[in-house]
């Protein structure tokens, strides 16, 4: 169909209205798109970050101006790929892999790498950040990104970490989840674990901790991960190596992006064990112990390249009471002691221009107290790989107890120097080579040397050793030197003024530093010449009892209690027992003692215990096979074992056989002599009274002086007789009432006649009787009487004395004669013995009288004592129980 102009115009007319809407609308949208370009342009060049876009393939289609102007680059080395032969060799391959895989996956990119700088060619750390652009359909149109500088936040990371190695705490790092995602050093050698093994494990380190503080580590870590909250926590941490729990201080804080979300934790762990332990000793009150807990051991700080400082951490504000900003240009100089700031500036001025790490002592005034303390202050440049120092790690000790100790030093030091002259040694200290550093002035007087002459000799003080001390002495003392050894020696030591030698025993210790050198030998010189010459006389004096140990005369026994731990072999021998039976415990003093000993060897062992030593006694042993040993005993108590005692045995079997045979004479001899002399005193008596009648009065007188010497041997018979019936224990008392008084009276009256040149006297008599018999008794005073007129023929008086008491009855005869020494007195009881002394040897007598004496005593329980001084005379005492019936 046709149509005509009019009809085309009527159909044309929307077309092109629609076609000019369309045109303008498009029109619109490329200046809108126009603007937005311009405006992105703008907002690209404004924005301090690089920015770039990029084709869906990722070929770089544009970068803003920051982006030239830091790397110097052309735009054609822009575009494409040709961006990344500005990276860090170390992180090239790497971020390229990453922008790749996010293309091809069309998931946002990030990573962080080092870009060379244009100008400086030194490489900084930027952050890189792309987003895909997409359209409606979901299709990639283009890549969009920024790349931000983040130099200083890695420098800061970098501080950190070298804070976090320096600390003594157990420093880690967790991402907001709780998975670990740093750990230091100190923390992995203290637990054994590595950062790959527990990435996984929000709870790896509960493994370590006491179980009794899991649950509340749990619940506390919890609470903090659920309300962003700081986490503190103390709980005992387990060693990974030696399995021992210590007490730890656990802290972490959160650190937030700028939105506020936790983009990680920061966390420590210190070792409060010491503290612990302290708090328990000095009950400590809970806010102070949380003060302790809360404190950090150092004052820490850093500062920029030009010293400027940048941080301080919280104990560095509390002690100096400012705050950074008041610290970081010069406020700290306001803190050092006026006598401290000149050389500490100056110092300072001079490792900034080095570089060189330094160390310094000062004083640092507590603002709170306007104390100063003493603090030693390190500083540490911190590098970058170009080797530029980015950053100066510093931190102040508190050194004042320190300080006061060296200053305790010094003052031991002089009174060590004090006593050094004061003591009665030879004092000297050397260097480690072994030349004297110091002599005390007793060295010098002792050798006449001067330290000037051995300072540079080690070997002079030889020529003082005896020439046959000195090779061992020089032996010992390079031994010393080469193994850092005590050294300990003995040698005769030469006096340089009189020329003697004398023994000293020489010692020497080492003196070592904190790195165990050696830094000084510090020695004396004992004069051991005393003991030298006493140790000689010990080793004869041990050489003559390993003789004696060893005789084959005397048994010797160590006792224990009733016991016989040791023996020697004559004792063995002696008595028939063996080593077995000793080391068996079969040998006991009591049992291997007979019935009738028992008594009188009980008697002997407590006179040991009380007096430490025992008169020697006789008694008898049992032997194995059954026989009787006769035997002298004495023992002392050993001085370093109280508990022991070493006794002495004699075979006194010959001494007994010989004084029984002699025993078994007198008996025959007495019984043989008596029937003839009872008949010659018979023959005499009837031929006297014959010649009485026949008026032959003078040869009756004469005859009448032989009846005296008769009646005298007829009583030595009687007491021969009676000795030897006490030895054979057939001694006979008749029993019966005995009135002492009327039987000492008696045996006065008896005597007196007898004895015309002496008189006497009863004294302090009672009337008191016993039960025993009255002609034993009458020959025990009769023999004390007549032995004191007999021993006084100078004095003319004999005393008795009676007293009793409700148990006993004591008399005592005195007289004023020739006395008796004191070492005979414990022995006049013994069977025959007599005094020793001249004038005793005058008087007639055979030592029997006081024997019977005291074997009659005895047989009664009573006991016989005697006080005596030559010259003055002597007392007898027999006392007698008034109890006992014998």
């Amino acid at each position: 169909m046709m149509l005509n102009g009019k009809q085309i115009r009527h159909l044309t007319l929307p077309l092109w209205k629609a076609l000019i809407k369309h045109i303008a609308v498009q029109k619109r949208a490329e200046q809108q798109l126009k603007a937005c370009e311009e405006n992105f342009r703008v907002l690209a060049e404004t924005v301090p970050h690089q920015v770039w876009t990029a084709q869906p393939d990722g070929s770089v289609t544009y970068s803003n101006q920051r982006w030239y102007d830091y790397t110097g680059a052309s735009p054609e080395q822009a575009l494409g790929e040709e961006w990344s032969q500005f990276l860090h060799p170390d992180d090239s391959q790497h971020v390229l892999m990453v922008w790749h895989h996010a293309v091809e996956t069309g998931n946002p990119y990030e990573v962080e790498y080092r870009f060379r700088e244009g100008q400086t060619g030194a490489y900084r750390w930027f952050l890189a950040r792309g987003m895909p652009m997409r359209d409606d359909a979901g299709q990639i149109v283009k890549w969009f990104g920024t790349a931000t500088n983040i130099d200083e936040q890695k420098r800061l990371e970098e501080d950190l970490r070298v804070l976090a190695e320096t600390v003594p705490q157990l420093v880690w790092v967790k991402r907001p989840d709780g998975l670990y995602k740093y750990t230091n050093q100190r923390w992995r050698d203290y637990t054994g674990l590595m950062l790959e093994h527990m990435q996984n494990d929000p709870w790896p380190h509960l493994q370590f901790i006491h179980p009794d503080d899991r649950e509340s580590n749990r619940a506390h870590w919890q609470h903090a991960l659920d309300t962003g909250e700081m986490f503190e926590h103390k709980a005992r941490l387990r060693n990974g190596q030696t399995g021992e729990y210590r007490w730890f201080l656990t802290r972490a804080m959160p650190v937030r992006d700028e939105a506020g979300q936790i983009v990680k934790w920061f966390g420590t762990n210190t070792d409060i064990e010491e503290q612990k332990q302290a708090e328990e000793r000095i009950k400590i009150s809970e806010e102070n112990w949380r003060m302790l807990a809360e404190t950090v051991p150092q004052l820490v700080w850093t500062t920029q390249p030009d010293g400027r400082v940048d941080y301080v951490n919280q104990r560095y504000c509390d002690y100096t009471q400012a705050t950074l900003e008041h610290i970081r240009d010069d406020g700290w100089h306001q803190i050092v002691h006026p006598e401290d700031i000149e050389r500490t500036l100056a110092l300072r001025r001079q490792t900034l221009a080095t570089g060189e790490p330094y160390e310094i002592e000062y004083r640092l005034k507590n603002r709170q107290t306007g104390e100063y303390h003493w603090f030693l202050t390190r500083g540490l440049p911190v590098r970058n790989e170009a080797g530029q120092i980015i950053k100066w790690f510093g931190t102040s000790t508190d050194i004042e107890d320190q300080k006061r100790a060296e200053q305790q030093l010094k003052e031991s030091r002089e009174n060590l120097r004090v006593l050094a002259e004061t003591v009665p040694q030879l004092v000297w200290v050397k260097r480690p080579d072994g030349l004297y550093k110091y002599t005390n002035q007793r060295w010098r007087d002792y050798t006449g040397l001067t330290p000037q002459q051995i300072q540079s000799d080690r070997w002079a003080f030889i020529q003082f050793i005896h020439p046959d001390d000195q090779e061992g002495h020089r032996a010992h003392w390079q031994h010393a030197l080469d193994t850092g050894e005590m050294f300990e020696h003995k040698a005769r030591l030469r006096n340089g003024q009189t020329g003697e030698y004398r023994w000293f025993l020489v010692r020497a210790m080492p003196v070592r530093d904190e790195a165990g050198q050696i830094v000084k030998w510090f020695g004396t010189n004992t004069d051991i010449e005393d003991q030298v010459r006493i140790e000689e006389a010990l080793r004869q004096s041990q050489e003559r009892a390993n003789a004696l140990m060893n005789s084959n005369i005397i048994g010797i026994t160590i006792i224990e209690g009733e016991q016989i731990v040791d023996a020697n072999d004559t004792y063995l021998r002696m008595t028939g027992y063996t080593r077995e039976d000793l080391r068996a415990g079969n040998m006991n003093w009591r049992h291997m003692t007979p019935s009738e000993y028992l008594d009188r060897t009980f008697e002997a062992h407590q006179e040991l215990a009380t007096q430490q030593s025992l008169t020697p006694y006789e008694k008898e042993y049992v032997c194995q096979d059954g026989s009787r040993l006769p035997a002298l005993v004495g023992a002392v108590v050993l001085p370093h074992q109280p508990r022991q005692a070493i006794a002495f045995v004699l075979d006194n079997s010959a001494r007994k056989e010989l004084e029984q045979r002699k025993d078994t004479f007198l008996s025959m001899a007495s019984h043989e002599l008596r029937t003839p002399l009872t008949a010659v005193k018979m023959q005499t008596q009837l031929v006297r009274r014959r010649l009485v009648k026949q008026a032959h009065h003078e040869a009756a007188t004469e005859l009448s002086r032989v009846e005296e010497p008769i009646k005298q041997l007829e009583r030595l018979i009687g007491e021969l007789l009676d000795v030897s019936k006490m030895q054979a224990g057939r001694l006979e008392y008749v029993q019966g009432p005995v009135n002492l008084d009327v039987l000492l009276r008696e045996i006065i009256d008896t005597l007196q006649p007898l004895h015309p040149g002496h008189t006497i006297l009863l004294r302090d008599a009672v009337q008191i009787s016993l039960m025993g018999d009255r002609d034993r008794l009458g020959q025990v005073f009769t023999n004390l009487l007549s032995n004191a007129i007999k021993y006084s023929p100078n004095a003319k008086t004999v005393e008795v004395d009676l007293d009793a008491s409700p148990e006993a009855v004591a008399i005592r005869v005195r007289d004023h004669g020739l006395g008796i020494p004191r070492e005979q007195r414990d022995k006049i009881f013994e069977r025959f013995y007599r005094a020793a002394g001249p004038r005793q040897r005058e008087i007639a007598g055979l030592g029997m009288g006081l024997y019977i004496v005291a074997e009659i005593v005895k047989h009664y329980g009573g006991t016989i004592s005697v006080e005596s001084e030559v010259g003055k005379g002597s007392t007898f005492t027999v006392t007698l129980p008034l109890t006992r019936n014998a």
